[in-house]
């Protein structure tokens, strides 16, 4: 039986972005979230470092330099308009934030205090600028938590626990979602004026990740099969230090307090590559760099990775740490307990002595659900929409962080574009009535889950799963060329073919992981089929896109978006079919175009 629910807003994901959407949407709308996590355990809580705002507390700063550090480091692929209000609102936004009593670090008079982070510079790249707001090492857990007691005050409904698998899209209009009580595997059907997005990323795609294991792109995967495009999915940024094997990330804060890189001759390398920023340069650079190091034989041992060195006698000697000051192990441990903790547990070292083996990690999706910035869902790639769908945080691409996302820029993303996602909501369910559902809005759900309950094939989505993982570390990671995305992509066409005949244990109706670990897995095959693609057609090298083939930017031909189509679009089911492109033009405001120098 399926159970049937009518909400003015609905909201899909309960992180930054959906929990910010969902207090301003809340102010006048009757709103739901819907969340297959409890809403505290969602990804944003992972952001340790900061959330980036001029607010010139520790030193000169403006939003310009922040709106200019935001282009550059996207690599001229940012819409410069909303960068403008990524910096703009980023102000008010964090402010929004401390009234609602996110306790942030203060300095001795009381205000908010900042940090220095990769790729924020003053005077349009002259030097670092400590712009990054924090919480010590959790300032993405204080949020949620924050955002998470505002919701509740505000009486938002929840829906925790519940698996959104499909939209329920038609003649261009949005009608709401469905979803699995993943307690009960009971079907639910909401109805809504306004569907937005906000389910974060997608990085379970590859072998090394710091994304958990929830973060599968099933609603991207959901829009794109009904017929949405995604944008610029080629890039997807790899995080400089991940934990060696594990991908756990560990912060640029640690980087922000002085850490630097050292490779296997002992040497600071990225005094070589960035002479200016040199350890803060973007994350794009810095990964790019460790394989380089690695490629000519200077890893640690000969090995795969360097080290992190957060040593206070390593920072001191350098006088890597901001303003060129001495610190000490208190210090650090004050500023990075999280940071310092998981190197101890995971990698078994003594920061304080050693040094922590780190290499690039799957980190963020710069790619996904194209929108304007009132988080509108864009239908194609001209002026149209689709009506009454919206997205914001990672799974959206308002195109704020273009080829490369900025340290630091997510969680302002989250709350300046949630904020104004959830407003656009309000106001759009001011005027507009439900659109009527279609009859058994459910049923194509339904009979996907029902057709990997059955199946009887020989496949196992977890090998399955491995095998797409490692095809797509491989082969669509930092380095990429024409030879190797082409092996992936034919790779991931193979298993969505295998897909068909995946087979799970577990039959049952209750808590059935094994069936929505299938579902998922045909998700990130849908995604990694587009990433592929879209990687395969850009011929040039671009932020976190980067071609041995053909290794130079090229804005002539290449200062557009790509729009991503389904080739046949499918509804609950794998997207089968050659994936279609089209392309849009970058918008340039402000900054045209130039080389990046670190």
């Amino acid at each position: 039986m399926t159970q049937h629910h009518q909400f003015e807003a609905v909201i899909v994901g309960a992180g930054g972005a959906g929990l910010m959407a969902a207090l301003h949407a809340a102010r006048s709308a009757k709103v739901a979230v819907i969340s297959k996590l409890y809403p505290t355990r969602s990804h944003t809580g992972t952001a340790q470092g900061g959330i980036a705002a001029a607010l010139a507390n520790m030193e000169e700063d403006h939003w310009e330099w922040h709106m200019y550090d935001t282009v550059k480091g996207g690599d001229y692929l940012v819409d410069q308009d909303a960068a403008e209000i990524l910096a703009r609102e980023a102000i008010e936004a964090v402010i929004e934030l401390e009234h609602m009593g996110l306790p942030f670090d203060r300095t001795p008079d009381g205000r908010i205090e900042q940090r220095r982070f990769g790729g924020h510079t003053a005077e349009h790249g002259k030097r670092p600028v400590m712009r990054a707001c924090k919480s010590a090492d959790r300032t993405g857990h204080m949020i949620l938590q924050t955002l998470f007691q505002n919701c509740v005050k505000q009486q938002v409904t929840f829906f925790d626990e519940y698996f959104v698998a499909d939209l329920i899209l038609e003649d261009n209009v949005c009608r709401g979602v469905v979803a699995m009580d993943i307690a009960s595997g009971e079907m639910h059907v909401f109805h809504a004026k306004a569907v937005m997005l906000a389910t974060g990323g997608f990085g379970r795609m590859f072998k090394v990740t710091s994304n958990a294991h929830s973060l599968t792109g099933d609603p991207v995967a959901a829009a794109y099969r009904r017929g949405v495009p995604l944008e610029d999915m080629e890039f997807f940024q790899f995080h400089p230090t991940g934990i060696y094997r594990m991908g756990i990330l560990l912060s640029e804060a640690a980087r922000g307090e002085g850490g630097v890189f050292i490779n296997g001759q002992g040497e600071r390398f990225m005094e070589r590559y960035a002479p200016t920023m040199k350890d803060l340069a973007s994350r794009d650079v810095c990964s790019r760099c460790i394989y380089l190091e690695v490629k000519a034989g200077r890893g640690i041992g000969g090995k795969d990775y360097v080290y992190l060195d957060i040593r206070p006698e390593t920072i001191n000697r350098y006088k890597s740490a901001p303003g060129g000051r001495t610190v000490t192990a208190h210090e650090l441990e004050t500023k990075l307990p999280d940071i310092i903790e998981m190197m101890r547990i995971y990698q078994g070292v003594e920061p304080m002595r050693e040094p922590v083996p780190i290499q690039p990690t799957a980190h963020y999706a710069m790619g996904g659900i194209p929108t304007d910035s009132s988080g509108r869902v864009r239908a194609n790639e001209g002026p149209g929409f689709v009506t009454g769908l919206f997205a914001a945080g990672e799974s959206a691409c308002v195109s704020v962080h273009g080829a490369n996302r900025l340290g630091t820029n997510s969680l302002v993303d989250l709350v300046v574009f949630g904020r104004r996602g959830g407003r656009a909501m309000a106001r759009f369910c001011q005027q507009a009535a439900f659109a009527p559902l279609p009859a058994d809005p459910q049923a194509a759900v339904v009979a996907e889950l029902e057709r990997i309950r059955a199946n009887t094939g020989q496949e196992k989505a977890g090998a399955l799963r491995a095998e797409m993982q490692a095809i797509m570390m491989d082969n669509v990671s930092v380095f990429r060329d024409a030879g190797l995305i082409s092996a992936a992509q034919a790779k991931v066409r193979e298993l969505k073919e295998r897909f068909a005949h995946v087979q799970i244990d577990d039959k049952g109706r209750r808590f059935n992981t094994d069936l929505l670990e299938a579902f998922e897995l045909g998700c990130l095959l849908d995604l990694a089929d587009v990433t592929a693609s879209s990687a395969l057609a850009r011929t040039e090298s671009r932020g976190a896109h980067s071609r041995e083939d053909y290794p130079q930017r090229d804005d002539a031909n290449w200062l557009k978006h790509t729009f991503a189509f389904a080739g046949q679009p499918s509804g609950a089911g794998l997207a089968m079919g050659e994936v279609r492109l089209a392309y849009r033009p970058v918008v340039v405001t402000k900054f045209e175009p130039k080389e990046r120098v670190y």
